[in-house]
């Protein structure tokens, strides 16, 4: 057994089977009507797989853009990074539902790497354990570390990394931030779910069943059917993202309605 923790982090880390490195990477990034935030987060997501591709050479990056039923220039911000980066490709869909969004965009990365054969554990010769789907969203932004530190925890023995989300204190209500900060311990091994900071390998995401196809929760869907599996999972901090804290959201009974519930006196 070794703590799936390096670089002076090992305090806090549950213990989990050392496991096999990762050679393919993909983030996805679900995304409605999101102009305006969309291309901080594509910016972030791009210095993270820049960072990667220094401390891992070998091993390839993605990121998959699904715009659902997108009516605003989320398309263009999208394409024109897609244009000068071809680690970047643009999935649109029409289905109004982050959950379905964010399966889609899983299965188009398997499908891609290995056809319908990635869906039975393998993908382009490259085995199911050894891909990894890095989620965020559209209104976040991912700290450079993002997936280099991901990749540790996975090396390390982690299938599921559950990392921790901050309100962009820009924008926010300085009282309704203390009030968040106040309920949120930002702290290794802390319990806390955010598909916007959530990282999962292939075949585990797999055996779980993948995100279901629902309107809100689906993080926590995949996340409660992970741990009946024993998945070896690892929360941390060390790879906190920095996410929108607006109180109307796209997502029904997301995290804007989380914190605008959190606003009410």
């Amino acid at each position: 057994m070794t703590l799936a923790a390096s670089g002076g982090h090992a305090a806090g880390f549950r213990a989990v089977p050392v496991g096999p490195g990762i050679d393919h990477v993909a983030v996805v990034i679900p995304a409605h009507n999101e102009e305006q935030v969309l291309g901080r987060a594509l910016t972030a997501a791009r210095t993270a797989a820049d960072r990667l591709a220094v401390a891992s050479p070998g091993t390839a990056v993605e990121v998959v853009v699904v715009l659902d039923d997108c009516t605003d220039r989320s398309l263009d911000v999208a394409a024109a990074f897609a244009a000068r980066d071809l680690r970047f490709r643009v999935l649109p869909v029409t289905f109004q539902s982050v959950g379905k969004s964010r399966r889609a965009g899983c299965r188009a990365v398997l499908e891609s790497l290995g056809g319908s054969g990635a869906m039975e554990g393998s993908a382009a010769g490259i085995p199911a354990h050894r891909v990894w789907l890095a989620n965020t969203d559209a209104d976040s932004q991912v700290p450079e570390n993002w997936l280099v530190r991901q990749l540790e925890l996975a090396a390390g023995g982690a299938d599921l990394v559950l990392g921790s989300v901050e309100p962009d204190a820009h924008g926010t209500h300085h009282e309704l931030l203390a009030r968040w900060h106040a309920r949120h311990a930002l702290a290794e091994d802390h319990p806390h779910i955010h598909g916007a900071n959530l990282g999962v390998r292939a075949s585990a995401y797999l055996s779980a069943g993948g995100f279901p196809g629902v309107d809100r929760d689906e993080d926590l869907a995949l996340v409660e059917q992970l741990r009946r599996s024993g998945a070896g999972i690892v929360s941390t901090d060390t790879i906190r993202v920095l996410t929108s804290g607006r109180t109307s959201g796209r997502a029904p009974g997301g995290f804007a309605a989380y914190l605008l519930a959190l606003a009410q006196p």
